[in-house]
């Protein structure tokens, strides 16, 4: 969440060569693989992005050695299945719904006790489509509403496989009972109603892991070794999608993005694009560690409407925030079906996208499971509300670019810190980066030996606090008083006391000075 509105205008021809961040989902499982593994596994290209940096902060926290070098490279000290040690303090997965789902897989397994946790925001997301399973494998784990919500207890015991068949298509689910499998007595296999995504099946198969995939599912047998591997982390394909929609709505665009993973069980966007009418072209096809790899150029298309459902949805469910904006510039009606896992994402983002488009003056309707939208020529102005969702802001930007009045996006900093300021950066916009604010606030109530509870004390440290950001030759860090404190803010136990300084709304708003004055510094 963010305490800053942007105002940004329409844009003409978008032309050039752009690359985006680091893929999200591998710079997570490269952590997660790497550690796990024998070796050192040194990675390049990885994200380095607010969701990746708390799996990074867990497993240092659990004695694993990560040496971070310059430009998103790393050298991962892998310590095997078994030598990960018991954290001393709860491991904070952030606003990160890959982090938490994921370990909670593979801690059940291990031999000692954890507790996972995450922003407000997260611990509101529905953990039972992973405990559930994992419980039926005979892992041990409690937490708020019956162990449906976190924070998360989990104490670590011999696993038995399951043949478990998943109500919903979720990579995240897919994976957690796969990592545990790897802890478990025998074959356990995991079946979907969609193919998801398959990133973890991949990278296991890339560190000599024997996995089987099949028509809805994939199966491991437990007791399997990794060995250390080099990775190359290709450019998200969910980033590049606010740059393919931004060139497909812009007439006169042609835009070239490179390096980007085009998974098939993420391309999803690509396919649906297409159909759309959309001129989007993979160039240089490859493939890199597992994972296929294109250049995508893309060009101004008068787009068409269509109909999106069935296993065209799970391919690309992140992307449905600006697949909506593109429908919204489309000639026709487009309508989403089967996409009701987009009601518990970070917000529902059903809702937020319908009240995004009425704002700007488009006919939509929305259903259980998705949208109606009626294409129109040009979006009127207004003010719109993030819901505290990065996809929600970033659309929302692109909905900008065919904007005949200014569009105010309240909520903006709800952008991942990474791919927010690449599109600021991009767009021409203003990007300020209020999660390491948080940060350097959470420093200085720690240095100064603040309890939580005291309001008072709180808000007189607030008022004198002197925090704003310096950009030299495109890096960027951030300052208390005359002191840098970039790399002070990224310490596992700032990552924690981070989470609970924003966690309470008081808080947050006794935070809101500094906040404030950095916004005018700018």
């Amino acid at each position: 969440m963010t305490l800053q509105t942007k105002i940004v205008t329409s844009s003409q021809g978008l032309r050039g060569e752009i690359t985006v961040p680091g893929d999200k989902s591998i710079s997570h499982r490269s952590i997660m693989f790497g550690a796990l593994a024998h070796g050192k596994t040194h990675v390049t290209g990885f994200l380095q992005g607010e969701d990746n940096l708390s799996t990074l902060n867990a497993f240092q926290s659990m004695g694993v050695t990560i040496d971070q070098h310059s430009n998103g490279e790393l050298t991962i000290h892998g310590c095997g299945l078994h030598g990960l040690q018991e954290p001393t303090d709860v491991l904070d997965c952030g606003n990160s719904g890959t982090t938490i789902r994921l370990m909670s897989g593979l801690l059940a397994g291990q031999s000692f006790f954890s507790v996972l946790t995450g922003d407000q925001y997260l611990r509101k997301r529905p953990m039972g489509r992973v405990v559930n399973p994992l419980a039926q494998m005979g892992a041990k784990i409690s937490g708020r509403e019956h162990g449906q919500c976190a924070p998360l207890a989990i104490q670590g015991r011999p696993l038995t496989a399951i043949d478990y068949t998943s109500p919903v298509a979720s990579a995240q689910v897919k994976s957690a009972i796969l990592l545990a499998g790897l802890y478990a007595d025998g074959v356990t296999t995991v079946n979907e109603p969609h193919l998801s995504r398959d990133h973890s099946e991949r990278m296991l198969r890339h560190f000599g892991v024997e996995v089987t995939s099949f028509l809805g599912g994939a199966s491991v047998a437990g007791g399997q070794t990794l060995q250390a591997q080099d990775l190359l982390v290709p450019g998200d394909i969910s980033s590049a999608a606010f740059f393919m929609v931004a060139a497909l709505i812009v007439p006169n665009s042609e835009l070239l993005i490179r390096n980007v993973g085009i998974n098939p069980t993420r391309s999803g966007i690509i396919d649906i694009l297409q159909a759309m009418n959309g001129s989007v072209e993979l160039v240089d096809q490859r493939e890199v560690a597992g994972e296929p790899v294109a250049d995508i150029l893309v060009k101004g298309s008068q787009l068409k409407g269509v109909e999106i459902s069935g296993e065209f949805v799970p391919r690309a469910i992140d992307e449905f925030p600006v697949i909506s904006i593109a429908a919204a510039c489309a000639e026709g009606t487009t309508v989403f079906r089967d996409a009701r896992e987009l009601r518990v994402k970070e917000t529902d983002r059903i809702a937020a996208m319908e009240a995004v488009l009425r704002v700007l003056g488009v006919s939509v309707e929305s259903h259980e499971d998705g949208m109606t939208i009626e294409g129109c020529e040009q979006f009127s102005g207004g003010r719109v509300n993030s819901c505290g969702d990065h996809r929600i802001a970033m659309s929302s930007a692109i909905a900008a670019l065919r904007a005949k009045d200014p569009i105010t996006i309240n909520d903006t900093g709800a952008g991942k810190s990474t791919l927010s300021r690449l599109l600021s950066e991009r767009l021409n916009y203003i990007n300020i980066d209020t999660g390491a604010m948080y940060r350097t606030v959470a420093l200085a109530v720690d240095r100064a030996g603040i309890d939580l509870n005291d309001c008072c004390a709180l808000d007189q440290l607030c008022q004198t606090l002197d925090i704003y950001f310096k950009r030299d030759d495109k890096i960027e860090t951030i300052w208390l008083g005359d002191e840098d404190v970039s790399t002070l803010i990224r310490t596992p136990e700032m990552s924690l006391l981070t989470s609970r300084v924003a966690a309470c709304q008081e808080v947050r708003l006794h935070v809101l000075q500094p906040v404030k004055r950095c916004v005018q510094r700018c």
